[in-house]
């Protein structure tokens, strides 16, 4: 059962942008999502819109563009989705922990221009943000948990499995970087892997930053 919210009911307004606003009590992130899902596959538009007003929040959907926003005041960062099935999810997301429900979903710009260079120069962007290595050993453990596996062997931590090279390259930019910066070993992928994956030398640190997330 999911968690209630509390104090509860909370409110959300779903639009699209036709001044016919849904508005709705709900009494826990599951009984949102399910509204939502509804709101969502009834309409067709461009930017589908969740806003939690009492948190000056909110979350924007514009799948046309292939772009998902999140909003916290004055402040809005973007995302490229770049896949169909990542727009409700976020939704869900949102409505569990708001604004920093998303903060693990993928790499979130300031600038939405940013989601217009190759995904080589978006990755290198995202990098670059890490500054500690507390900070990037997370954002290393959140990438290999989206797509990751432990080699049988247990000797090696494999990014992107199954993965081919045309696949999650801005997040395989940005985590060859991070594998740099933090001083990590990278070994040649075994001759019957898949041509995207990535394979990282098992690390005390990177053991305790992916347990973690599993």
């Amino acid at each position: 059962m999911a968690r209630a919210y509390e104090p509860g009911p909370k409110q959300f307004v779903f639009a699209v942008g036709d001044g016919n606003d849904e508005k709705v009590s709900v009494g826990d992130p599951q009984e949102a999502y399910v509204a939502f899902s509804a709101f969502f596959k009834d309409r067709k538009s461009g930017t589908y819109t969740i806003s939690d007003e009492p948190a000056g929040q909110s979350l924007i959907l514009m799948p046309d563009r292939g772009v998902i926003a999140r909003v916290k005041g004055t402040e809005t960062e973007y995302l490229r989705a770049d896949r169909p099935n990542r727009y409700v999810p976020a939704a869900m997301l949102f409505f569990e922990n708001g604004y920093n429900g998303l903060n693990h979903y993928g790499q979130w710009f300031s600038a939405l221009a940013d989601l217009d260079a190759t995904p080589e120069t978006r990755g290198a962007l995202r990098a670059a943000t890490f500054t500690t290595e507390a900070a990037a050993f997370e954002e290393v453990a959140r990438i290999w948990a989206d797509s990751g596996i432990v080699d049988p062997s247990d000797q090696y931590y494999v990014f992107f499995d199954s993965h081919k090279t045309d696949e999650a390259r801005a997040e395989r930019a940005e985590l060859l970087t991070l594998i740099a910066f933090l001083g990590l070993e990278r070994v040649d992928t075994p001759a019957d892997a898949a041509d995207g994956e990535v394979w990282v030398r098992a690390d005390a640190r990177l053991a305790d930053a992916c347990a973690r997330w599993s």
